[in-house]
């Protein structure tokens, strides 16, 4: 024992970065409790949709928009996303499943819905490359 406090106090510096790996890690577990919204896959957005009038709200450039999207997916870039979330005050009561590419645009974005009010906030895990590797249906905007 005595040379483990020898250890820990000559190489502070790894038990500091032991603790913030650790904080990290249980972090990753619970912080989706306290962000408010929930992360769903595409699997389970497609009932979302379908059975509860879910609305899917891809946040991609117009560009990406183009190459593929959601059937009836409302487009609002993650830079007008403050600007135009009235917008979708239509829909505060049902679940809103917001898309980027990857899903490391998604986060804001639903923090930015959740600030605005609203209740039902869903990030799709893997964006539209795992909607697309689901093989579930793309409609590509004509141009």
């Amino acid at each position: 024992m005595d040379q483990y406090l020898v250890f820990a106090t000559n190489h502070w510096e790894l038990h500091l970065a032991l603790a913030a790996v650790l904080g990290m890690i249980v972090w990753s577990f619970i912080g989706n409790h306290f962000a408010g919204y929930r992360h769903i896959d595409p699997q389970g957005a497609v009932p979302l949709i379908n059975r509860e009038g879910g609305v899917v709200v891809d946040i991609r450039e117009t560009k990406e928009f183009k190459e593929g999207h959601i059937v009836d997916a409302l487009h609002i870039p993650i830079n007008n996303l403050e600007k135009r979330h009235v917008e979708l005050n239509r829909y505060k009561d049902k679940p809103i499943i917001v898309t980027c590419h990857s899903g490391a645009r998604s986060s804001g974005a639903c923090s930015t819905l959740r600030k605005a009010g609203f209740e039902h906030v869903y990030m799709m895990r893997g964006g539209m490359l795992s909607w697309k590797s689901a093989s579930l249906p793309v409609v590509r905007k004509k141009k």
